[in-house]
This record gives C-alpha cells, structure tokens and sequence, in this order.
C-alpha cells in the first residue's frame, strides 16, 4: 500500500488518535534506509531518480489540507511517515519548522509527531527537526544484531544496535521508543523477538535508554513476507509488564 499524495487523511490512528499525514517520500516507489519485512508499504522500490516533493510543495499541499479543514473536525496529530522514512528528505529540518508553524496557525491543539527508524540521527539538522517535534517516535525492533538486521534489512549493512542505541541518547529519554513483536521466517531463516533471550537484550536497552515512553505493537495489514504472525494480545500485555513495574508508561497496540 502506497501513499498517493503527500498529505494524505485524516486517518484513525491506533496510536494517536485522529492524524493527518506527511509523506515526504515519492507517491510511487516506497524509499527507505530500512527495508522490514512488515512494512505495509511493500519492500523499497529500486529508483536511480526518486521524486521527492519540495519543501515548497510539502508546506503549499499542508496548508491547503488544514483550510479545508476549518469549521470541521481538525487532526489530533499531524504525523510524518508515509512511503519510507521521512527523514532522509534533504529538506526535513525546514519542512518541520513550517509544519510547526502552520500547526500554530491553523490547529494549534494538534501535536505533530514524526515516526523515524533512528537511521538518519548522525545529521545534525535531523536531530534539530526532530526536536521541534511534540512526538519522536524511534524504532528498535530487535536488541540483537542479526533479528535486527533480518526484521529491519538496513541499506546500511554496517549498521548495528548499538550505534542505534548511540544516537538515540541524544535524546536524553525524550522520545518514544517503538517496536514491533512478531515471529515468522525470511530468506531461509526463522526469527521470534519475543523469546526469553530476545526481551532480556531488549528490557536491558530500555533500561539504558529510559525513554518517556514505549509504544509496543504488532503487524495489523498486509506484509510484504507472508510468513509472517501476528503477536497475541495476552503475549503483548505479558511483554509490557516488566517495564510497567518499573514505572514505565507503556502503550500496547494489538
């Protein structure tokens, strides 16, 4: 499923509620620096030339969504994902500060929330972006390696959990950390990050990081690998508990 606009909704969002979304990707090729295997999108779209919108067509498609807008229901959230990771726009830090001041002008209850797969925060201007947002949602799906690697399939090869795990502290815990608990199999090889080994690896990060908040879920739409399972609720609100003792606030979607 692809996002065929830049603005697009608004949509009932499991997590946020009423939200109007930002694609800032092409509207015919997914594009990201992560290629998961539950991605709704599909898997990347290779592309020598990818369309992106400018940031002068981000703000003018914004603008004219939340006019239309006016005297009716406005967005509880306005959310940056779409057809990959939102991110990698050269322009990400000035599309922010306009998304912010439009929010100001024409829904200033709104909050603007940005789901991100933390591969681009060794940017400087990603980081200052990120921080005008009221919402920094950033993914760690696995807290080992190779699950990572094979749930995630990063472009970036090189790529580990621990420079994620890097990058994200320089947040200082104001984000939300979000991931993904499914099992199934890919490219010959089976993969749960649900087992006992998996969530220690994962708690001892959450312990390390000690973000405001975790958001945990499981896959709700089509995916790209059909071997994939869905996580039972019971098995979810099981995951969550650990960290509830610790006083954690801890969403779960499933």
């Amino acid at each position: 499923m692809l996002f065929d606009s830049i603005v697009y909704g608004p949509i009932h969002s499991r997590r946020l509620g009423l939200s109007l979304g930002v694609n800032l990707m092409p509207t015919d090729v997914k594009l990201c620096s992560f290629d998961c295997v539950y991605c709704e999108c599909g898997f990347n779209t290779p592309c020598l030339h990818p369309a992106l919108p400018s940031k002068e067509q981000a703000g003018a498609a914004l603008e004219n969504m939340l006019k239309g807008m006016q005297g009716g229901q406005m967005p509880d959230v306005i959310t940056f994902s779409g057809n990959g990771e939102p991110t990698l726009h050269p322009d990400f830090l000035a599309i922010m500060e306009e998304t912010c001041a439009l929010r100001d002008k024409y829904c200033p209850s709104a909050k603007v929330s940005v789901l991100s797969n933390s591969t681009q925060l060794f940017r400087p201007d990603v980081v200052k972006a990120l921080l005008l947002a009221d919402n920094r949602i950033l993914k760690l799906d696995s807290a080992i390696d190779s699950t990572m690697r094979l749930i995630d399939q990063p472009v970036n090869k090189d790529l580990t959990v621990s420079r994620i795990k890097e990058l994200l502290k320089q947040f200082d815990g104001n984000f939300t950390l979000q991931t993904c608990f499914l099992r199934g199999e890919h490219k010959g090889t089976a993969f749960d990050n649900t087992t006992q080994e998996e969530l220690e690896a994962w708690y001892k990060a959450v312990d390390e990081l000690h973000p405001k908040q975790v958001m945990i879920y499981v896959i709700d739409r089509a995916t790209p690998v059909k071997t994939l399972e869905k996580t039972a609720r019971a098995r979810m609100e099981e995951i969550a508990a650990p960290l509830r003792a610790k006083s954690f606030d801890v969403v779960v979607s499933a």
